[in-house]
């Protein structure tokens, strides 16, 4: 009927496939940093957004990006919120402290784009 051959590649797909059905429900072989920002980000995805649209506030650059127009970003954090921040100048470092308005959200309320109004 079935030669051995296929028997042994049948064991071999149930075994393999068994494998990987058991990582999936433990937790995917991801280490505990992976699994507690994936918490976090699905823990953000749950909460309010710190802010409101047209809300001034004064927060520290964390680092820069460059947009897909290929303009220089801001990236910056309120309350562990990310404000994408346009428009800002050249000099400005990581570190440097700057007032942003509040323009919008994107579409899960997950991030901010703000406009740079100046250096604090």
């Amino acid at each position: 009927m079935f030669g051995v051959e296929a028997l042994g590649v049948g064991v071999f797909v149930v075994l393999a496939f068994g494998a990987w059905l058991l990582r999936r429900v433990r937790g995917g072989g991801r280490s505990a940093a992976q699994r507690e920002s994936y918490e976090r980000h699905r823990d953000a995805q749950q909460r309010d957004p710190p802010v409101d649209l047209g809300d001034v506030r004064e927060v520290a650059v964390h680092e820069f990006t460059d947009h897909h127009s290929g303009e220089r970003r801001a990236v910056c954090k309120i309350e562990g919120f990310v404000v994408f921040v346009e428009d800002v100048p050249t000099d400005l470092a990581v570190g440097d402290v700057i007032d942003v308005e509040i323009l919008s959200f994107n579409r899960g309320h997950t991030s901010a784009t703000a406009r740079f109004l100046e250096t604090a």
